[in-house]
């Protein structure tokens, strides 16, 4: 390679970095702020016993892991469709994308409420201990006023994030964040409301967040995107439903692997300890959730640049986004492992005085930095599978790698060979592993003029702008692709 010719990657390379970063450093912050309100949640609720951080554990981590997995799977369809709209010139569909994904996660939500009400009778189903699923159902019943602020929360993100207008979400996350700090000291701290009193928090600073965001979306901030509510968002329902299905179905699979995992883990003895220890690998209520959530800014970022260039017929500026976004998230990931490793016997006295657990958390090191490895490598694959609209392979291929190799391999090695807590964990890893390898694979033999072809279908197919026909686009991709 030439001198002339490597200067040209050079700075193609960095045009390409300072697009994704101008996505990712607001969607990471925003990430961050937003999920340390269970952070500090998770904290408040150490601090008041075993019994109350195991509580608010399993509810986070199984009750609304499922709920999001659902509600977050159900509004990514508008990840898709908003991304490849901005690239194709659709601005003014964007709303009554929104407007619709607002209506299906809504109506999903309330079919989801009964979970909330019968939860301790669904963990003793589901073999968890007494005491901890009582506690667990009223804390669920507590936080079911969150449940409507999470099913407008995503679609409002993609919303944003499609235009790269993330800033303004970022702000009010911050502010969000400050503010359930605050209130939780209120009501947990000088109140003394204990647990209902972390709920309250809860519910307020969730509100406050939605309501911000709504705000500012429909103030007349988006011009063009934003053109007031409009029956239209009824119109094709039914096709937006199904592509929602496939959405929800494959990150379904993905949130739920973790939590039957987590159940695993409360299948074993002395829960208390295994809840909280496992804890700090998850993304919810743990000091890692502050790096883990630099690579949702990365999946973000990679779905929009994807979403847009193959909206716009860019083929190749999509895959070198990939090759790029693969390269940056992994770097990050290897330099964070690292650090696990390095503080492995300082992070987990941030959320818990017991000895037993600071103990038993700082022996999951190894596996912890493992996970975040591989969660650089997967965060980019799968906002690569989004923002191209391969849900549903996507989703064939977490069935064979999660639910019939990484859990069956945890319950043999965790139970059948008695590594608890650590061989549960390590099918988890396997799983990852083999999900990331297959996908990496589909990647590298994607054919991304025909994917090109295919988002061109998509915003014609949902949009209301006339379009070339596909024939004439393809001709004028082959032509543009001989010229260069």
């Amino acid at each position: 390679m030439n001198p002339i010719e490597t200067n040209g990657i050079k700075a193609k390379s960095w045009k390409e970095t300072k697009k994704m970063w101008e996505i990712a450093a607001p969607a990471i912050v925003c990430s961050v702020a937003q999920f340390s309100i269970g952070v500090v949640t998770a904290a408040f609720a150490g601090h008041l016993g075993g019994l109350e951080l195991a509580a608010v554990s399993i509810v986070a981590l199984v009750l609304e892991g499922f709920v999001f997995g659902i509600t977050l799977g159900m509004g990514s369809a508008l990840e898709t469709l908003c991304g490849q709209a901005v690239g194709a010139g659709q601005l003014e569909m964007l709303g009554i994308y929104m407007q619709r994904s607002c209506i299906i996660t809504i109506a999903t939500s309330l079919c989801l409420t009964p979970l909330y009400i019968f939860t301790s009778p669904i963990l003793k189903l589901l073999r968890q201990k007494a005491d901890v699923a009582e506690l667990a159902g009223k804390y669920a019943r507590w936080v079911i006023p969150q449940l409507p602020a999470f099913a407008l929360n995503f679609p409002v993100q993609k919303f944003l994030q499609a235009q790269s207008r993330i800033w303004v979400m970022t702000v009010i996350s911050i502010f969000g964040l400050g503010f359930h700090v605050v209130l939780n000291w209120i009501f947990v701290t000088w109140l003394e409301k204990g647990l209902l009193g972390v709920a309250m928090a809860g519910n307020v600073s969730w509100s406050l967040i939605m309501l911000a965001q709504v705000v500012y979306v429909v103030s007349g901030w988006f011009p063009e995107s934003w053109t007031g509510f409009s029956v239209s968002a009824f119109a094709s329902l039914l096709s937006f439903v199904k592509l929602s299905l496939a959405s929800a179905v494959m990150l379904c699979l993905e949130v739920w692997y973790y939590t039957v995992v987590i159940l695993m883990v409360g299948w074993l003895q002395n829960p208390e300890i295994a809840y909280s220890s496992f804890d700090k690998k998850n993304d919810s209520v743990n000091l890692q959730v502050w790096i883990l959530m630099i690579f949702v800014g990365f999946n973000a970022a990679i779905s929009v640049r994807v979403s847009n260039e193959l909206g716009a017929n860019n083929p190749k500026a999509a895959k070198f986004s990939v090759i790029v976004a693969v390269i940056t998230s992994t770097m990050f990931g290897v330099v964070f492992s690292i650090a696990t490793v390095a503080t492995k016997n300082s992070f987990p006295k941030v959320f818990s005085s017991m000895e037993e657990v600071k103990k038993e958390t700082s022996k999951l090191a190894y596996f912890l930095a493992a996970s975040i490895l591989l969660n650089s490598i997967q965060s980019i694959l799968n906002g690569v599978a989004v923002g191209a609209g391969w849900q549903v392979s996507v989703a064939m291929i977490n069935i064979g790698c999660y639910y019939a190799v990484g859990i069956p391999m945890g319950a043999l090695l965790g139970y059948k060979l008695d590594l608890g807590v650590k061989g549960i964990w390590l099918g988890m890893l396997a799983g990852s592993f083999m999900q990331i390898t297959i996908l990496s694979v589909y990647v590298l033999r994607a054919n991304w003029r025909k994917e090109a072809l295919y988002a061109e279908e998509r915003v014609r197919s949902h949009g209301t702008s006339t379009l070339p026909q596909i024939g004439c686009v393809e001709n004028e991709l082959i032509t543009n692709n001989q010229d260069r």
